[in-house]
């Protein structure tokens, strides 16, 4: 490359990279997922971005190997982490002795899977996980507790209307070892949990194709099990029918009954939530309930918040018995899918800081002393210094969509007090710096007080019910 050649710059395909006024809005959706989270117990994590790839693939396999990004430096076998789920396993085993159980922890971070990068989809990605570890044993109440996490996490962000379907893995199990076909129930369930995608015609053709070879009855029967619908009380009594062919069926049908019975006391209206027998999720290690929510109004969306109860994921780590349950946000589908539909709210601020401080004056003694006040007050400040002319300090000021300048020239120094110019509305007020920084506190804490997603609440958040 010669001396002067310039390389083009890019982003990689199937990666995102934000504005900074988008940026501050993911970085709020972050802050209410952490404020959700801390709300039921649960502690904040991060885990390597890299780590062994033996040790990340033990529990992987089919899908995900052909997806991961795996590479060798040196002798080291290495891989980008493609969820948070697995490295929490290892995280788990490695440190058992130093937890306390159950253990209950979130993580917003990022993953990697090389899929074909398409519109809404990411090789890059952010993830927003919540967990809950048990030592030998886990409370089915922790399986009935995620719905209301995800119903105030919804709320909180602005989303009402949303469906949360629910399952149970062992009554799939179960009603596949009643028709004899236990040994391809893995392959079958993953063929199901696509029939939103592709349709009934097409997975009973994958169901009958050489691949699976069921018979034309075989798949009949099971697209008119996974078709039963209604009220939760109404599938319920229909799976009832099944009830005594099989003991893991059952099993499967108390806990997803003992999980929709608490659900009133948690504070999920019965509008959020469904039991959909389609849900299988593509994951081998999910052993029970499992979790899938999609936003009514943008089906085609898909999932946006998945997971389920898993009771051996360590088990490649470690032989003591660590049963789990929880959920996952796909956060950069999610904000790009919104943000593409104009469903971000503009009223929240997204400046870097919520006041601007522009002397106009080459004594800047007084104007260093404002900015101070102001950040002790616990007002964001930018303090603006360059030579530049007035004009071009506030057009600065309005590109950067600061809600307010402060301004100080010679008549202020001499008078204590600042220019409070309001950016939004033009109004300009003369104020002692303590009394300015109450201004801005106020209007900005009105201004973020509304949801990251535009639409007022219809209703309290899920948990007040």
């Amino acid at each position: 490359m010669e001396k002067n050649e310039r390389i083009r710059p890019r982003t990689l395909s199937g990666f995102m990279e934000l504005l900074p006024p988008d940026q501050q809005k993911m970085e709020r959706f972050m802050e209410t997922l952490r404020k959700s989270y801390s709300l039921y117990g649960f502690t904040p994590l991060d885990t390597p971005i890299i780590e062994s790839a033996p040790v990340l693939l033990a529990k992987g396999g089919g899908e995900t190997e052909k997806q991961i990004y795996r590479f060798t430096k040196g002798e080291s076998d290495l891989a980008l982490r493609f969820d948070l789920t697995v490295p929490l396993a290892k995280y788990v085993a490695l440190n058992y002795a130093n937890l306390s159980f159950p253990f209950r922890r979130y993580q917003i971070g990022k993953v990697y899977r090389g899929e074909r990068a398409q519109r809404g989809r990411f090789r890059e990605f952010y993830q927003a996980d919540i967990d809950v570890i048990g030592d030998g044993a886990l409370d089915i109440t922790n399986e009935a507790e995620i719905p209301s996490i995800i119903c105030r996490t919804f709320t909180e962000l602005g989303l009402n209307r949303f469906v949360i379907r629910v399952n149970n893995r062992r009554i799939l199990n179960g009603f596949y070892a009643i028709l004899g076909l236990s040994a391809k129930s893995g392959d079958i369930m993953r063929t199901v949990d696509k029939l939103d995608k592709i349709g009934e015609d097409k997975v009973r053709e994958i169901l009958t194709g050489e691949e699976l070879a069921l018979t034309a009855e075989q798949a009949d029967e099971i697209l008119r099990f996974i078709a039963i619908r209604g009220t939760t009380a109404e599938v319920l009594t229909a799976l009832e029918g099944w009830r005594g062919k099989n003991e893991l069926f059952d099993q499967g049908l108390d806990e997803l009954r003992a999980v929709t019975e608490y659900l009133p006391e948690f504070g999920v209206p019965e509008e959020n939530f469904a039991v959909d027998l389609t849900i299988a999720r593509g994951l081998d290690y999910y052993t029970g309930t499992v979790y899938e929510t999609t936003v009514t109004d943008y089906p085609e969306i898909g999932s946006v918040c998945s997971g389920g109860r898993y009771d051996d994921l360590a088990g490649y780590y470690t032989d003591k018995k660590l049963p789990g349950v929880g959920i996952s946000i796909g956060l950069t589908r999610l904000f790009y899918v919104l943000s593409e539909q104009g469903l971000l709210s503009d009223e929240i601020v997204t400046a870097p800081a919520d006041a601007i401080v522009i002397p106009m004056t080459d004594d800047l003694a007084f104007a260093v002393k404002t900015a101070t006040i102001l950040r002790n007050a616990g007002v964001r400040t930018q303090l603006y210094t360059e030579k530049k002319k007035f004009k071009s300090r506030m057009s600065y000021a309005g590109k950067l969509n600061f809600p307010f300048a402060v301004l100080i020239g010679e008549d202020e120094i001499a008078a204590g007090a600042v220019a409070l110019k309001n950016l939004a509305t033009g109004e300009q007020t003369a104020l002692p710096p303590e009394a300015a920084a109450r201004v801005i506190l106020e209007e900005v804490s009105r201004r973020n007080s509304g949801a990251v997603i535009t639409g007022k609440k219809e209703r309290p958040p899920c948990p007040e019910g």
